[in-house]
């Protein structure tokens, strides 16, 4: 399914308050409410919309980020993928193409945890080099 210029101007409303009501959206975008409804369900349907969320404020124990980007031994990915989804810290995790395997996204109280865990995976078994970085500030975040 391919959306049209209606249901993507849905999904960026949607994206900017997964709460507004269907009636605003259908003011929004000039059609009935169950023509909306209707599309709503329909890009639910295709799997192009894949959920709702909501964003908080950072939690205490999440005041430092860092991209850490790893590249493993190609025949043990899946046991260091295994291995990273059992860290707390790491919140998201991507398989990337390039000379880089996978980017973990982590999060933690302070520099020092932070390093601590990039030690952690560096230690992991099958991971041969991992390089990180810091993130100092949120210039843009689409998200939501």
């Amino acid at each position: 399914m391919t959306p049209d210029t209606v249901d993507q101007t849905l999904i960026a409303l949607l994206r900017k308050n997964a709460r507004i009501s269907t009636v605003a959206l259908a003011q929004r975008v000039g059609m009935s409410r169950t023509t909306v409804q209707s599309r709503i369900e329909r890009l639910e349907q295709a799997g192009v919309i894949l959920g709702y969320t909501i964003q908080t404020i950072p939690e205490a124990d999440e005041v430092v980020k860092a991209h850490v980007m790893i590249t493993v031994v190609p025949r043990l990915s899946r046991m260091v993928e295994t291995a990273l989804q059992q860290i707390g810290e790491i919140r998201e995790l991507h398989a990337v193409s390039g000379e880089i395997d996978l980017i973990a996204v982590i999060a933690g109280p302070s520099t020092e945890k932070i390093n601590d865990v990039i030690d952690r995976i560096g230690q992991l078994e099958g991971v041969r080099r991992t390089t990180s970085s810091i993130l100092l500030s949120t210039r843009l975040n689409r998200k939501g």
